[in-house]
């Protein structure tokens, strides 16, 4: 027992470097990839408009008229969330705003019935309740002289919330395969994403979370392979900026901690 501490508590060590030399531009690099998704939709809207109000149109019957404003919504709903969340302009109504939205989406695509979307979205509005932690966080940091109370017992539970919300992401991941690699892969993310919902040597097993979930967005959701022509390119561009988005989120974790309600602060007490 006493080699695999001294491996854990290495990687800790080099985690805890990686985080300290980053500090300055990890929030940055988390909102970024934590937006990614809207701005990458926004975008689509924008560019595709018209393919966009058809759809909508053939889809629910409901008339151009009401197409049109749903792209409208859509597109300045989620290019203006994405310029508040990056300027942290009032990061609690661009968080409001872009939660709408994934609701709105998961109604008029008829993702509720569509379980794999669903818990992607879900996971979505972890890494989102995580941002709005993020921006407490910050304005508390504004006040640091003043006396306080107590723990900020609302991003506590934000930052449980998006954990545990987070997890639905991996979920989408799983394949049950028969083969050595896919066996790894799927022990070694679900280990890695109920340390990080339980909040236990969360910023070491989420980091590395980060690097698996970037290598197999790489490896599967390879959008600028597939030719222009083929639909194959859309779903893979949408599966590559949702997860993404969720990588922000995890970020957000490295750079946060996990919260008053986690096993990491628990130990402290013992």
């Amino acid at each position: 027992m006493q080699i695999p501490n001294e491996y854990v508590s290495t990687a800790e060590d080099v985690a805890d470097q990686v985080i300290r030399k980053g500090k300055n531009v990890l929030p940055t690099v988390a909102r970024l990839c934590l937006i990614s998704t809207f701005l990458e939709d926004g975008l689509r809207m924008w560019f595709q408009w018209s393919e966009q109000r058809d759809y909508m149109d053939m889809s629910w019957g409901c008339g151009k008229f009401l197409a049109t404003i749903f792209v409208i919504v859509n597109l300045f709903g989620q290019l203006g969330g994405c310029v508040m969340v990056l300027g942290r302009l009032k990061v609690d109504i661009a968080c409001g705003v872009l939660f709408f939205i994934v609701v709105l989406q998961t109604f008029a695509y008829s993702i509720l019935w569509d379980m794999q979307f669903l818990l992607r979205n879900l996971a979505l509005i972890g890494a989102l309740l995580l941002v709005l932690a993020e921006a407490r966080a910050e304005g508390r940091s504004l006040f640091a002289g003043v006396p306080s109370l107590g723990e900020n017992k609302p991003k506590t539970y934000l930052q449980l919330a998006g954990r545990i919300l987070l997890a639905f992401m991996f979920i989408t991941l799983l394949r049950f395969e028969v083969s050595f690699l896919q066996i790894v892969q799927d022990l070694l993310g679900s280990i890695l994403m109920i340390l990080v919902t339980v909040g236990y040597r969360t910023k070491l097993s989420a980091l590395m979370l980060v690097l698996v979930l970037t290598v197999l967005n790489l490896y599967h959701n390879a959008w600028w392979l597939v030719p222009t022509y083929k639909p194959l390119r859309d779903f893979l561009k949408y599966d590559f900026f949702q997860t993404l988005s969720v990588i922000g989120g995890l970020l957000m974790i490295v750079y946060l901690g996990p919260g008053g309600v986690s096993m990491d602060e628990h130990k402290k007490k013992w």
